[in-house]
């Protein structure tokens, strides 16, 4: 399953870059998410890995790497999240004070989701939309 969400966050681009491409972030947006931990070393970058803890659909680790990471414009993730397997990736343009994110999803299904996927794809874009919400309020915040 393939969809986009876009979204405006008036604050400059490099701080949401900062904030958006450290996974370790995504508890305080992410209502899915409880904690994600680095397992690599060094500074994040690509071949970053990361351990999250999963609370929705139900409880589970799941183990994501950073894939792509060019600052100011681009960050990706690949990895298992909760029934599904697939890319993340955000990119970032600025935009007369703020800056505008574009999520792009490419998720496939895996053991008994398979199935259902096709018919979950609006509420799965509707969760990642609240998120990306969640994420807009909170560096508004700031």
């Amino acid at each position: 399953m393939q969809f986009t969400n876009t979204i405006r966050i008036d604050r400059p681009t490099a701080e949401v870059f900062a904030y958006l491409a450290d996974p370790e972030n995504i508890p305080q947006w992410n209502y899915a998410i409880s904690e994600t931990k680095k397992t690599s070393e060094g500074p994040v970058g690509v071949g970053s890995s990361y351990l999250q803890t999963r609370t929705v659909p139900e409880h589970s680790e799941e183990t994501v790497e950073v894939t792509e990471y060019e600052p100011d414009r681009r960050f990706a993730i690949r990895g298992d999240l909760g029934p599904f397997h697939g890319d993340v990736a955000y990119v970032l343009d600025p935009a007369q004070g703020g800056t505008i994110v574009t999520n792009a999803m490419d998720l496939k299904a895996a053991g008994p989701a398979r199935p259902i996927a096709p018919l979950a794809v609006t509420r799965v874009k509707a969760a990642v939309a609240a998120n990306l919400g969640t994420l807009k309020t909170l560096l508004e915040k700031e």
